[in-house]
């Protein structure tokens, strides 16, 4: 989505790439007063890097090209960062939005099996699709069968939740013991630190950490933000499924000496479940197909929740004769402009998003309300007038 909303981000294959010395020079003659926070890798062969750059209190996502090294283009908000953080805490802020989207996963798990529990024998179901029975009779047979096929995209969704649960509130010291801190070295001249991300040998460093680790393929690079941290690296390497974050490797930024290491085959089962989450709820663990499947898994949960309330709700309306939205409209009220204020203070304080973009996502959010409204507001609203 973000390749087809910046033409900045894409990039043209190529087997040559740019040395990491090169890109990194190139975002600082782009940026001379920025501070580089962050660098990682192309997410695939046809987009660019995406490098973190803090410029006057103000973070960048700046595009640079792996194959050529140059800066393509830049932005404060990504397509993916916006629905990464709507998905994450809602744009709700104090902590509240996260465990939110969290206590969910537990509302998601017991929905699931409690519906399997009172479905009778669905195991037989699995195939089965009323046809000539009408249209209400097709509609409800369809709704249980993607229901059924959906169940293991929410068990999935459902049990790596409550994981990010447990993980954010380190029951059992699940974080400290997956998350282990960076290792100390001893502080840096303050003079020395002060250009110390400029004057670093990336493509040194990034050979030290294949060395260390044989098979790292480098993902994302930190350089050091105090002077008693090191530089750090973290990538891919010959054992599946685990997300970057499991190949750990530390150096020194000045003699490039190993002062701290993790490789994927050797760590712990709690780190090592930590480390498979992300893969496995995002669904990228597998290239391009993984992701349509969990996109079509995760956009039918999204429809049998949308059917299943407007089921509920005729079902309501024709046995009562009475719509029963009228005592939650003004709470719905409140929480949309709350919700939507958050959304808005943080596009416009934290991301400073361009004009453009704000109308883009005001056009959109003003469909999706326009629509909720017509169909579970007045389309309910004329039944119960009829």
């Amino acid at each position: 989505m973000d390749w087809l909303l910046f033409p900045e981000i894409r990039a043209e294959f190529s087997e040559q790439y740019s040395s990491y010395n090169n890109r990194f020079h190139n975002v600082h003659n782009a940026f001379p007063q920025g501070k580089i926070l962050y660098w990682s890798a192309s997410a695939a062969p046809y987009l660019c890097d995406i490098v973190h750059v803090l410029e006057r209190g103000q973070r960048h996502y700046v595009f640079v090209n792996p194959y050529t090294g140059n800066v393509q283009g830049a932005t404060t908000l990504t397509f993916q960062r916006f629905f990464r953080d709507l998905h994450y805490f809602l744009f709700i802020p104090f902590q509240v939005g996260h465990f939110t989207v969290l206590i969910f996963a537990f509302v998601l798990l017991i929905s699931t099996i409690t519906a399997l529990l009172f479905y009778k024998k669905w195991w037989k179901k699995l195939f089965q699709l009323t046809l000539r029975k009408g249209k209400l009779a097709f509609y409800r047979s369809l709704h249980r069968l993607v229901g059924l096929w959906s169940v293991p995209f929410a068990i999935l969704f459902s049990v790596t939740g409550i994981w990010y649960f447990i993980e954010r509130t380190n029951i059992g010291g699940v974080s400290r013991i997956a998350n282990p801190r960076s290792p100390k070295i001893e502080a840096i001249d303050s003079t020395v630190f002060a250009t110390l991300s400029r004057d670093i040998d990336y493509d040194r460093a990034v050979a030290a950490a294949k060395r260390a680790i044989p098979g790292l393929q480098a993902k994302d690079i930190l350089p050091p933000n105090k002077p008693d941290v090191p530089l750090y690296i973290n990538g891919i390497s010959s054992v599946p499924l685990v997300r970057n974050r499991a190949n750990r490797v530390f150096l020194h930024p000045s003699t490039y000496e190993i002062v701290g290491l993790q490789e994927a085959k050797k760590i712990s089962a709690v780190t090592w479940l930590n480390d498979i989450a992300d893969p496995l709820h995002f669904g990228y663990w597998g290239g391009l197909l993984t992701k349509v499947m969990w996109f079509i898994g995760g956009m039918a949960i999204s429809a049998l929740v949308l059917t299943g309330i407007w089921t509920a709700l005729k079902r309501t309306v024709s046995k009562t004769g009475k719509q029963m939205l009228g005592v939650w409209k003004p709470i719905n009220l409140v929480l949309v402009i709350l919700l939507t204020g958050f959304m808005y203070y943080f596009l416009v304080v934290k991301y400073a998003t361009s004009l453009r973009a704000l109308s883009v996502i005001s056009v959109l959010l003003v469909l999706f309300f326009a629509a909720g409204w017509y169909i579970f507001d007045y389309r309910l609203g004329k039944r119960v007038i009829k």
